[in-house]
């Protein structure tokens, strides 16, 4: 009974964990082509957000299958959605800039370069949850750290944009880099719910 428990206890963190290093992996990706806009980056992000998707199903299978969780059953949800978003809104930030065809600019790749750091946080928080929470409290709160950082920046960056609204064709690509903004800040509030769901894990069991 005790290996069914441990088994079970750890399937969790091993989802979630590799969901968090498919988000890393997917900041990754998304910086370099912030960088360098290139098909085949593009191609790798789709296929990594699609690798995520797989590990929230799975580990969704395994929360209704299981009557006793290691940590609160919404608290595991709800960790495993914020960083299955963070992804999510990276992705759509590639489509949005594909679609509306933007230049990406040098604050979309300081903002991503922070959100990805962020994600490297929460991957270590995961990592340390089981073992040494006071060690993931702290890469929590450095997590949550960066994602502020990235607000700074977020309305850096929107100020930037209305010292260039001189006509209604200036307007409308304000409105596209508005947009793509509006995805990467998406993703940092994510990753700051993320960091606030193991802050409170953490609480609960220690």
């Amino acid at each position: 009974m005790l290996k069914i428990f441990r088994k079970r206890r750890n399937v969790f963190i091993r989802l979630i964990h590799e969901q968090a290093s498919y988000t890393l992996e997917g900041m990754d990706i998304l910086k370099k082509y912030l960088s360098r806009p290139d098909e085949m980056l593009a191609e790798q992000l789709t296929a990594k957000e699609k690798e995520a998707d797989e590990s929230r199903r799975i580990l969704i299978d395994e929360l209704n299958r299981t009557f006793i969780t290691p940590f609160d059953r919404e608290d595991i949800f709800a960790l495993s959605r914020a960083v299955d978003d963070v992804l999510d809104y990276a992705y759509s930030t590639m489509t949005e800039i594909v679609i509306f065809k933007v230049e990406p600019t040098e604050f979309m790749v300081r903002i991503c370069s922070l959100l990805r750091d962020a994600s490297f946080e929460i991957l270590k928080a995961v990592e340390c949850i089981q073992d040494h929470p006071g060690v993931a409290a702290e890469h929590a709160q450095r997590a949550k750290a960066l994602e502020n950082r990235v607000e700074t920046v977020y309305r850096e960056a929107l100020a930037d944009m209305f010292q260039e609204t001189e006509d209604v064709k200036m307007l409308v690509k304000m409105m596209k880099y508005r947009e793509v903004y509006r995805h990467l800040s998406n993703a940092a509030d994510r990753g700051d719910e993320a960091a606030n769901v193991l802050a409170d894990i953490i609480v609960k069991t220690t």
